[in-house]
């Protein structure tokens, strides 16, 4: 399940104490993965993973997701292996496609739910995901940044999802991130996608692993020191389970 990040409380005590500031993790660089063989892989990750406590669930069902009954059949096989992977307690891992290592990246999460769902060819990077889609015809770019843009319309489950990093120029394009759709939540309406990240929210409430998240076009707030927000790019629905 994803980690729920708790924000320390600071109490008056008569003895200074000192609070470890913790450390400053860049999202998915777009650097190229290793390509796993499934179900297995093995190797070195390239950045620690900081461990957090998760003392409640945050992951919907599928009855809590509006437009889950009208799911076709390839879909709910996506959805329902990303919610499985979702309630391992798995971390977000940097260079990770597979969920015995403890955790995933975000195009790892990609590449693991994607093959295992028997779609052909899944690109392991998260750029070559997008140059997938992109590929397939079925891109949408997004250059709103309100939620209530036009250019949202043709959004339904199962898409992909992606972000960009908008301050380096040394790889066009700079994907750094992306997840998969999954519709509106039944009570609150919001946007709601799958997939693995070190900052994103759940109902409002920041979250960091493998677990369903709010989807909004901007990533979380940036912490400090960082360069730059990721922004939102666009969306679109990978190539059939034929591999077509």
């Amino acid at each position: 399940m994803p980690r729920i990040i708790n924000t320390p409380q600071t109490t008056a005590s008569p003895i200074a104490t000192e609070t470890a500031v913790p450390e400053i993790t860049e999202e998915e660089s777009p650097d190229e993965r290793p390509t796993p063989s499934l179900p297995l892989v093995t190797g070195p990750t390239s950045s620690p993973v900081t461990e957090t406590a998760a003392p409640e669930t945050a992951i919907p069902s599928e009855a809590e997701i509006i437009d889950s009954k009208d799911y076709p059949e390839d879909i709910r096989k996506i959805v329902g292996l990303g919610f499985d992977l979702a309630k391992r307690d798995l971390n977000y891992k940097y260079a990770s496609a597979d969920p015995a290592n403890g955790g995933l990246d975000c195009s790892g999460f990609i590449y693991y739910v994607l093959t295992k769902s028997g779609v052909k060819n899944v690109p392991r990077d998260a750029r070559e995901q997008y140059v997938w889609v992109r590929k397939a015809g079925n891109f949408q770019a997004v250059l709103a940044q309100g939620e209530d843009t036009f250019e949202l319309d043709a959004l339904r489950p199962g898409d992909l999802l992606f972000w960009a990093n908008t301050s380096r120029a040394n790889r066009e394009p700079e994907i750094t991130r992306t997840m998969i759709y999954i519709g509106r939540d039944k009570t609150t309406k919001q946007r709601l996608m799958i997939g693995a990240t070190e900052r994103g929210t759940y109902k409002g409430r920041p979250l960091s692993g493998v677990g369903a998240f709010d989807f909004d076009l901007k990533v979380a707030e940036q912490e400090p020191g960082q360069e730059t927000d990721s922004v939102f790019v666009g969306y679109g629905r990978f190539p059939d389970l034929s591999g077509n």
